[in-house]
């Protein structure tokens, strides 16, 4: 098939890579002029691990090719898919301006019909209020040219192309069987179990799953924060609850909160729209109030410990909001930093691939360290934000070098015995502390 993808961003450039890779020959469609001179060149514009080695073998066979030229792209596809943005507004309803737009650039310049799938993630109904907006746009000769579907994507940042090429499921919306016919033969290389149903199920599929899974962690991190009094120990805890295969061991594991750019905007979305509709979610707001909060907890223990960061040196191991990308969007590192700014601290700052998208967010706020070892040198506490594994795999005898060795872990990288061992004063998250703290 020939297919048209709309925005190259994780969505839209994944997804277009992994059609490319199983023989439809997919054209990727965005307005930003650097983004598309970067993929011509084989270049990745966001750090996804083996992307850009998959785009580049696809696009030597011919099999994927990058423009700015929508109106081409778009003329000629068998399919588009539309891949865009849809950011949290300030009242924390999804931003749909860039999916109108495309739907406005798709309407005036096909000329037979097409098959348009909304893998964007929006709110339930959206798609059929776009099926509604094609029909005023395309006008009675055009009438029944566009048809509308779902299919929401379930990637996860970091295992992107894993998520996409060995899905669990692809989950097919649609309003007639054809469209869902097309679908099907789109998608049956891959071999995934699809599920049919109409576009609003398919819509509540993609925010019913994004939301139980921010839930479980919010439920984990409140019953971690519980440990913390009751003195239980949370992982082993987690442990038990996890073999119970009704629970399962995903998503059990208690830190700082989550982050990215689907977790904290959709369950805002979900929140949003049933309070539209005189519904409250109270489970989706409880989770949301418990994130919000969770991120704060190091730096609450360090006060407890330290009676001001004023003038001290902080070292911060960890930016991204989670291991295996360079994305700081929701981070928990971010509103922290600012904090241990406005309180005086110099920040120190490591991270093995999110520095240069925190230096567009610091400028010359922070120290930007290129090793483990700077970052900690000389330093009166380290936060730890982010569980990358050079992290976890760190001899903790390389704490030594700080100051004070107070090490404040969001992410339960290292064992309490394994910290006893090594004489630092280490605070976890739902674990007693190790060592004693001192205030200074």
């Amino acid at each position: 098939m020939r297919v048209a993808v709309a925005g190259t961003g994780y969505v839209g450039l994944v997804t277009g890579t992994c059609l490319a890779m199983i023989g439809h020959t997919v054209v990727g469609v965005d307005k930003d002029a650097a983004k598309i001179e970067m993929l011509k060149r084989g270049q990745s514009p966001i750090y996804e691990p083996g992307l850009e080695a998959e785009i580049s073998k696809a696009a030597e066979i011919g099999n994927i090719e990058f423009t700015m030229n929508h109106k081409e792209a778009y003329r000629h596809a068998d399919v588009i898919i539309i891949g865009v943005a849809t950011p949290e507004n300030a009242d924390g309803s999804a931003n749909l301006q860039a999916l109108y737009t495309v739907c406005e650039q798709i309407a005036d310049v096909i000329e037979t019909p097409k098959l348009v799938v909304v893998k964007s993630t929006v709110p339930i109904g959206t798609n059929d209020k776009l099926a509604r907006y094609f029909e005023s746009l395309l006008g009675a000769k055009r009438r029944g040219f566009i048809e509308v579907a779902s299919n929401p994507e379930f990637l996860s940042q970091g295992t992107a192309l894993r998520d996409t090429l060995q899905a669990e499921r692809i989950v097919i919306g649609t309003e007639t069987a054809e469209a869902a016919a097309i679908l099907q033969e789109m998608y049956a290389p891959f071999g995934q179990p699809m599920l049919t149903m109409n576009r609003r199920s398919a819509e509540m599929v993609k925010y019913a799953s994004n939301d139980f899974l921010a839930l479980k962690i919010s439920f984990v991190n409140d019953i971690a924060n519980l440990c913390e009094v009751v003195g239980a120990d949370i992982e082993e805890v987690t442990q038990g609850m996890g073999m119970d295969s009704r629970i399962g061991r995903q998503f059990l594991s208690p830190g700082i909160g989550y982050g990215g750019s689907c977790f904290p905007k959709d369950t805002k979305a979900l929140h949003w729209l049933a309070e539209e509709e005189g519904y409250a979610l109270k489970t989706v707001r409880a989770a949301i109030d418990v994130n919000e909060k969770q991120r704060f907890k190091l730096v609450q223990a360090a006060r407890k410990d330290m009676s001001h960061f004023a003038g001290k040196k902080i070292a911060v191991l960890g930016a991204t909001f989670k291991p295996g990308t360079d994305d700081l969007r929701e981070a928990p590192s971010i509103p922290n930093i600012r904090l241990l700014l406005n309180e005086g601290a110099e920040v120190h700052v490591y991270d093995p691939v999110g520095m240069p998208n925190l230096e567009k967010v610091f400028k010359d706020q922070v120290t930007y360290e290129c090793s483990i070892a700077a970052t900690l040198q000389d330093a009166d506490a380290c936060f730890i934000f982010t569980e990358w594994a050079v992290f976890k795999e760190l001899d903790l005898q390389m704490f030594k070098v700080m100051r004070e060795p107070r090490v404040y872990d969001g992410r339960n990288c290292f064992s309490l015995e394994k910290a006893s061992q090594a004489n630092i004063q280490y605070y976890s998250i739902g674990r007693k502390k190790v060592g004693g703290f001192v205030c200074v």
